[in-house]
């Protein structure tokens, strides 16, 4: 299975109307830059490519429109056919929060939540095939990237939390034909990695129990997560979780942010094959 092949989560987007505190934050933190698109900033929208420290190219967006009430922050996948997997992923039990729409010739997107609510996008790109490689090449040159060299600040996980651990992965391997299994690094954790269909797991379900609060989040690489923990704080973020560790020294924390978007901070254990001695 290729990297930009339908199922694979490989871009995220924070929806706001104030980009310019999103970008005070997060630059802040995480020494993200920034950059705008022109041409996906259309009708009343600007678009802002996001790009972390040391990466050749953006992983993700700000989608910023003056006077909206939404403030998101989900992650994206990819699609085939933005049209035909909504209507699908309907008859599955997700509900549409944007329906499928073209953004000029740049790319054809899709806003939902799935059975329990947590947001998501689909996304195809659009006819211009000056573009289509661009975003291609883009793409697999950030994710060679985090595979082979992790950089601080870089997007490289996602987790879904759940309070209904049997339902959300019914309701994505029958979406997307995930694979979700167990992890047995996580020292008895309720946690399972997910599979989107490459040989290593790209994301994880954390099963919170019936208390929990469903969530689905992207998840930044971070050398020292207790420090940029506390930064983010200061900056005006709150802790829900953490920071915790895992018996292979794997380091994580849950926040969430001025705006109100949830995402989380790891580190690699020194013991993984591209640790970075955080």
């Amino acid at each position: 299975m290729g990297f930009m092949d339908p199922g694979n989560v490989v871009w995220f987007e924070i929806a706001t109307a104030d980009g310019a505190a999103v970008r005070e934050f997060y630059g802040s933190l995480l020494g993200w830059t920034f950059a705008v698109d022109p041409d996906s900033s259309v009708d009343g929208s600007t678009y802002t490519r996001i790009t972390a420290p040391g990466m050749p190219f953006p992983m993700g967006a700000i989608h910023e429109r003056a006077g909206s009430a939404e403030e998101a922050m989900n992650v994206s996948i990819v699609s085939a056919d933005v049209a035909a997997d909504q209507a699908r992923l309907e008859e599955l039990g997700a509900k549409v929060i944007v329906p499928t729409t073209a953004v000029c010739d740049v790319t054809v997107f899709a806003r939902l939540a799935d059975p329990r609510g947590n947001v998501f996008s689909l996304f195809q790109n659009g006819e211009s095939p000056k573009r289509l490689k661009e975003f291609a090449e883009s793409c697999q040159a950030q994710m060679t990237e985090v595979a082979m060299m992790p950089k601080p600040g870089a997007y490289a996980w996602f987790e879904i939390g759940t309070a209904d651990a049997e339902a959300t992965r019914a309701f994505w391997t029958a979406a997307f034909g995930w694979r979700v299994e167990f992890d047995e690094s996580a020292g008895g954790k309720p946690y399972s990695n997910v599979f989107t269909g490459n040989q290593w797991p790209s994301g994880g379900v954390y099963d919170l129990g019936t208390g929990g609060v469903d969530y689905l989040m992207p998840d930044f690489l971070v050398l020292d997560v207790p420090a940029v923990t506390a930064n983010a704080v200061e900056l005006g973020a709150t802790v829900e979780f953490g920071p915790d560790t895992n018996p292979d020294g794997l380091l994580y924390s849950r926040l969430i942010d001025p705006r109100g978007n949830r995402f989380g901070l790891f580190s690699i254990p020194t013991t993984h094959p591209t640790g970075t001695g955080a």
